[in-house]
């Protein structure tokens, strides 16, 4: 789990209810109407942007952004190097049935094994890439427009609000809470786009991000495997992937 997105999802809501608190009752931030126009009107307009399949799989891919873990680069490295090495002295055979972590490193080795030609394996493999990102960018997508719409929601809400406590100014005494209910679609718009649904939709696009970069570190192992690279020289070159204070004195050299 990524503690990161439990901590700033508990903690940014636990600080907004815990300025209501400490201002009054905290039943007068609770609207059912407000709460419908919002949340169901951010949803139902946002299906309309992408398919059923779509919508209900972007919850799914949300859950990335509390559960997603990438590989150690520095590690998926030294097993690239490993397997390289194996390679080089006793040929692509003798990966077979090596014990890999990575599956899409495991998938990458396989072609190798089974002889398959190098242009081919890098086909594949980039057409793999592209078809998971994808995939991510219909969640992070979902996620940007729940982010657009729901502000927008909000103030809709906001309108009616005012329309309804404008054709009651007959009785004062009713504009005040009348008043009060209307801004509260408003904010809730407010919490839903910017302390839920734009941050789940970067975290997204920082682990897509982050698996990107890792998938592309193996299209380079498995080139370098293939060619019969020194597993010195493929040190080096997948070396580059890492920050500078994470490499080797020697790959730094």
């Amino acid at each position: 789990m990524d503690i990161a997105t439990l901590i700033g999802l508990l903690g940014g809501f636990g600080i907004i209810i815990g300025a209501i608190a400490t201002g009054g009752d905290i039943m007068l931030f609770v609207n059912v109407p407000s709460i419908l126009i919002v949340v169901g009107g951010t949803c139902m307009v946002t299906l309309m942007q992408v398919s059923l399949k779509d919508f209900l799989g972007s919850f799914a891919i949300g859950m990335k952004a509390f559960f997603y873990k990438t590989d150690d680069p520095k590690q998926l490295i030294e097993e690239a190097v490993q397997l390289a090495d194996i390679a080089r002295k006793n040929g692509l055979l003798a990966l077979e049935g090596q014990e890999i972590g990575n599956d899409f490193l495991k998938k990458g080795i396989g072609l190798c094994v089974d002889g398959h030609d190098p242009s081919l394996v890098q086909k594949l493999l980039n057409k793999d890439i592209s078809l998971t990102i994808q995939r991510h960018e219909v969640g992070q997508m979902m996620f940007k427009n729940m982010a657009i719409m729901a502000p927008a929601m909000g103030m809709i809400g906001t309108l009616v609000g005012l329309v309804q406590m404008l054709a009651n100014m007959s009785d004062p005494a009713s504009i005040g809470p009348a008043m009060a209910v209307a801004l509260l679609t408003t904010l809730y718009g407010a919490v839903i786009a910017n302390a839920f649904a734009q941050p789940i939709a970067d975290k997204l696009a920082r682990a897509s991000q982050l698996e990107r970069t890792n998938k592309s570190l193996i299209l380079e192992t498995i080139s370098g495997i293939q060619e019969g690279m020194n597993p010195r020289v493929l040190d080096q070159l997948l070396s580059t992937y890492l920050p500078a204070n994470k490499r080797t004195q020697e790959d730094a050299g």
